[in-house]
């Protein structure tokens, strides 16, 4: 009984720390990403946009989430969580807008938004 009482404890702080080893200390993305995750090419809105292989082209309307620096782009497919780090997308993401976004669908990613599937833009411009 003593073993168990002290072996329990000792494996479960363990196994936390494992998880936590794997910290890259890079600054948190709006979505709950770490910028290092978050790839974005420069890009100004009027560019024209084009998707690399793996990535999606939305297009819609910028709509402003429920938290506070949470943007969504409603489309015909629903509700699309905008992450981005890149200082010129996140220019042209301003609720009213009719923009089309390139970028990736990550619906396993944690986020403190709550609404959406989280989206990754990798580039924007004006519809």
């Amino acid at each position: 009984m003593l073993i168990r009482r002290t072996v329990v404890p000792a494996a479960l702080l363990l196994a936390l720390s494992a998880g936590c080893a794997n910290n890259t200390d890079a600054p948190i993305a709006a979505g709950g990403t770490p910028e290092s995750a978050v790839t974005s090419p420069a890009t100004s809105p009027a560019a024209v946009v084009s998707a690399a292989p793996g990535e999606t082209t939305l297009t819609g309307t910028v709509t402003a989430g429920v938290e506070p620096n949470c943007l969504l782009l409603k489309d015909a497919t629903g509700d699309h969580l905008l992450i981005t780090e890149d200082v010129k997308v996140k220019s042209a993401l301003q609720p009213g807008a009719e923009i089309t976004v390139v970028g990736k669908s990550e619906p396993g990613l944690m986020t403190t938004c709550m609404q959406g599937k989280p989206f990754v833009v990798s580039s924007v411009a004006g519809s």
